[in-house]
């Protein structure tokens, strides 16, 4: 059975047709996340750090919506880009 997971706390896809995340069964797929707060959907950060801590606090934040944790995180793929920008 496939659940969608959605919460307040992380970077809402408005507008975008995804979900936050997709259950199926014990495995939880987070979609991609960004530097974004979750309140008012802006780029935080200046740095590589700040940016980078804000994504994994959206990540964080799903996982736990979904009845996980990062400690059970087995794969993830990072993109890094200049000026907001994939290259």
């Amino acid at each position: 059975m496939k659940e969608v997971i959605f919460t307040e706390k992380a970077q809402k896809p408005e507008g975008m047709p995804y979900s936050q995340a997709i259950k199926v069964g014990n495995t939880v797929y987070v979609a991609g996340q960004g530097p974004f707060d979750p309140e008012t959907g802006r780029l935080v950060g200046n740095t590589l750090e700040e940016q980078a801590r804000r994504a994994l606090e959206n990540l964080k934040a799903i996982l736990e919506e979904s009845g996980a944790a990062l400690k059970d995180v087995v794969k993830v793929t990072v993109f890094l880009g200049e000026g907001g920008r994939l290259q």
